[in-house]
């Protein structure tokens, strides 16, 4: 099946934000390989290696841990995004979390073997991964302070402006474990914020 890397492309130069480094991106394209995760699937599983960095071209993945027993959704990979249990990835150890596909999805991937050689040897791809890195650690720190700044309501609005697709796409349960609500707050919530 051949897939289109459009979407990538343009994900790549988005993050890039260096159009002199445009020549560089089909190698990059070409290093990537089209993977089809299923529904229900682990692309990632605790206490296993992370095979794979991987862009997602549709889906959602749900980043998970068990915590007593039960499911905590720590963060969610929509489309047109990068994802990996990198600690895992980069130094090959066995992953502290699962990584689900909530829905079907379609995912450019790429074994650490590659992207390590793409990083030493491609400056748009060092460029991509030093920018993507830098927004992670801004909306991890943004998300740290807001679940110890705001009320459940307030993040919710806060999601609702930020990340409307989120609220469209992601079934409630795993928004309520993501925000630290519980199903029944964040049921509450919806119904007095729409």
């Amino acid at each position: 099946m051949n897939v289109s890397t459009a979407n990538f492309e343009l994900y790549l130069k988005t993050i890039i934000q260096d159009a002199s480094l445009d020549a560089e991106i089909p190698a990059i394209l070409e290093t990537f390989k089209h993977k089809h995760v299923k529904k229900n699937t682990l692309f990632v599983e605790e206490g296993k290696i992370c095979d794979y960095f991987c862009f997602i071209d549709s889906g959602i993945l749900q980043h998970n841990i068990l915590v007593l027993g039960e499911e905590k959704t720590t963060y969610l990979a929509l489309k047109n995004s990068a994802t990996a249990a990198l600690k895992s990835f980069m130094y090959q150890i066995s992953s502290r979390k699962n990584i689900k596909a909530i829905s079907d999805c379609d995912l450019f991937v790429i074994d650490q073997k590659n992207f390590k050689n793409l990083l030493s040897t491609n400056k748009a791809f060092h460029q991509f991964y030093y920018n993507l890195i830098e927004n992670q650690i801004y909306h991890i720190d943004d998300y740290r302070i807001d679940l110890l700044t705001l009320t459940p309501e307030e993040r919710y609005k806060k999601l609702l402006a930020n990340e409307p697709k989120l609220l469209k796409e992601v079934p409630l349960h795993y928004l309520a474990s993501f925000l630290g609500i519980s199903t029944r707050h964040i049921s509450r919530i919806r119904k007095n914020v729409i």
